[in-house]
């Protein structure tokens, strides 16, 4: 009797493999949403993980209302055109850092090495990590205003100038995020990132104009509140939903996202791609 021997294993080069592996941009595009819907299920399965977009606005809006606001402008009321859009570009920026800390526990979870076996896009998680995150800027923004108008807030802009400040938050926002997932991807824990973001966002939010007029404020300082460009944003969503104005800030503003995607989504995608 004779036996058939096992035909040998053919061993395929890793640009060969590369090759199969790669998807068409529609391809891409669904995995991307599947994705996002993943990041929305999380979301669904641990309402805990909004407890900052729902509950930090009220508690800021009303501790900085009712602490500064008759120190800063005579009353609540008239400080509350001041404080609002502050409030509202402080949380949302803020929210953004929850991206790079949730890719780095998943990385760390051994999560997205079970994606790279699937026949999806490489950069599917990434992509639609990012994208299910501005579900959260959302719910932060409207929480805000909510919770503004619950005060007594009433945009003299109008509703159509109040939607055009939300996605210009919103949109800086995810362009911000892209820092913080690149945080994420380079960083060796889930707490390092969250430092380092605090570290940097911290300074930004606070020495700004998002709670008292820089022309207060010792020259020195008040130079580098100007040029900060969480003021700029902060100057852009005050002219919209206040005076229903578009300023040159807040071009400032989508040119800075622009740049800020420009350069650090292409090194928190390389580095990805070298992680998985």
């Amino acid at each position: 009797m004779t036996s058939l021997a096992p035909a040998p294993t053919r061993i395929v080069p890793a640009a060969q493999r590369d090759l199969r592996n790669r998807t068409s941009i529609g391809e891409t595009v669904r995995n991307t949403f599947t994705m996002a819907y993943r990041g929305l299920v999380k979301i669904r399965r641990t309402p805990e993980q909004l407890i900052d977009v729902t509950v930090q606005p009220i508690v800021f809006t009303l501790m900085f209302a009712y602490i500064f606001g008759g120190a800063i402008a005579g009353n609540v009321q008239d400080y509350l055109p001041t404080l609002i859009p502050g409030i509202l570009v402080q949380t949302v920026i803020t929210t953004s850092v929850v991206t790079g800390v949730q890719l780095r526990e998943d990385m760390d979870k051994g999560v997205f090495d079970r994606f790279r076996s699937l026949p999806i896009a490489r950069i599917a998680p990434l992509s639609g990590a990012l994208l299910a995150d501005t579900v959260r800027y959302a719910i932060a923004t409207t929480m805000t205003f909510v919770v503004g108008f619950l005060m007594g807030y009433h945009p003299a802009g109008g509703f159509g100038n109040v939607l055009l400040a939300a996605l210009l938050v919103i949109v800086s926002s995810w362009a911000i995020s892209w820092i913080f997932a690149f945080f994420g991807v380079i960083a060796r824990t889930a707490s390092s990132v969250q430092g380092i973001s605090m570290l940097v966002l911290f300074p930004l939010t606070f020495l700004s104009n998002a709670f008292v007029n820089p022309d207060t404020m010792p020259s020195g300082l008040a130079w580098f509140v100007n040029i900060n460009p969480i003021s700029h944003l902060v100057t852009a969503v005050r002219d919209l939903v206040n005076n229903g104005t578009v300023g040159t800030d807040l071009w400032i503003s989508l040119l800075g996202a622009a740049v800020i995607v420009a350069v650090f989504a292409p090194l928190t995608v390389r580095a990805y791609m070298r992680k998985v």
